[in-house]
């Protein structure tokens, strides 16, 4: 609201008019425009999405070179939603230390890289965190062979740690907390880091839980002879993060999430999306642009939703085909089931 409408509202003449309210409340609402990102977006025909070096699951090329995973699926329904395609993306690989700077300079336009969403990085690095896409929690990877049963026996043991992440924080925090002196081995790379534990450098790596259950089924020589402890020494929600500075972008993104979360509340399955069978629950045909159109109020077209959700389905079949049961991963749900199934996925609705 200008301050020229501010004025006017508190000036006696239009005090207590009704109709004055109205009236402003109508200039104010207005739908979303293209913000800059999403003009460029448009400009180039393609979504540049920053991915991590390679944790299997959530981001990495498959044997052809295809990327694949829960944040790269995130990149792809983003694509899918704003340009109609999930294959207008451009992943770009950056480590611990390169993702952020890429996030501010404008490299990338959102980063879906295994990030936790901190105080820290939202108040202070220019960038927005969307939505969580995965719950996690901070634990240690071990050999077998050392029969440990908990990370509290890792009293003078050296621990392996990536450099540039609230895991080395956290790590510290945890040592300092009970007394074990832990002597951290700091590397620059996620592989650098685990590949020192199979040599035998560390009696442990500590990362978060889905990514050591990754590096044990798919990089171990042998993964019977690694084992994850019990223990979790912190919380790590997981999600993707966008530059400050273009609020309409900011809710592409997030919402976009929210479409997938809720697709699976109400069952709207990739199939389903893809059919043309009208839905008789409201809420489904608002999210298929069949009821109320809700892309108008984020600059994109009625069917933004419906085809994000063809592209990768819902978040569950997203979370099943690529770190759950239909994958090598076979995590559990966990936290991240729908709230209505006792886990903290929940989603804002789409109305």
């Amino acid at each position: 609201m200008t301050s020229i409408l501010k004025r006017l509202l508190r000036s006696p003449c239009m005090a207590g008019l009704p109709w004055a309210l109205a009236w402003l409340g109508a200039l104010a609402w207005q739908p979303a425009q293209a913000g800059k990102v999403l003009d460029g977006i448009r400009q180039r025909g393609q979504v540049v999405c920053g991915v991590s070096n390679g944790v299997a699951g959530f981001s990495a090329p498959d044997a052809s070179g295809r990327w694949q995973g829960l944040d790269v699926d995130i990149c792809r329904a983003v694509a899918a939603a704003t340009l109609g395609s999930a294959e207008k993306v451009k992943f770009v690989p950056l480590n611990a230390t390169q993702r952020f700077a890429a996030l501010q300079s404008g490299q990338i336009d959102i980063l879906s890289r295994n990030t936790s969403w901190t105080l820290t990085r939202d108040a202070s690095l220019g960038l927005h965190f969307t939505a969580v896409t995965y719950f996690d929690g901070q634990g240690f990877l071990v050999p077998t062979k050392l029969k440990l049963s908990s990370a509290k026996q890792l009293k003078g043991a050296q621990v392996c740690v990536q450099a540039g992440t609230t895991t080395e924080k956290n790590l510290a925090d945890f040592s300092r907390a009970h007394s074990l002196n832990i002597k951290p081995v700091v590397f620059d790379t996620y592989e650098a880091g685990f590949k020192a534990l199979f040599s035998g450098r560390c009696q442990a790596y500590t990362a978060d839980t889905s990514a050591l259950s990754s590096i044990r089924n798919k990089e171990a020589p042998k993964p019977s002879d690694y084992v994850v402890l019990p223990d979790l020494i912190s919380k790590e929600p997981l999600g993707p993060a966008v530059k400050r500075g273009d609020d309409e972008w900011f809710d592409i993104v997030k919402w976009t999430i929210f479409a997938l979360q809720e697709a699976e509340e109400l069952g709207v399955t990739q199939a389903k999306a893809a059919s043309a069978a009208p839905s008789n629950d409201p809420a489904a045909q608002r999210l298929l642009g069949g009821g109320e159109d809700m892309g108008k109020l984020l600059g994109l077209d009625k069917a933004w939703a419906k085809r994000a959700i063809q592209a990768v389905g819902h978040y569950g079949e997203v979370f099943e085909r690529n770190v759950g049961k239909n994958s090598p991963l076979n995590l559990p749900r966990g936290p991240n089931r729908p709230w209505s199934q006792g886990g903290l996925m929940y989603a804002p609705p789409v109305r």
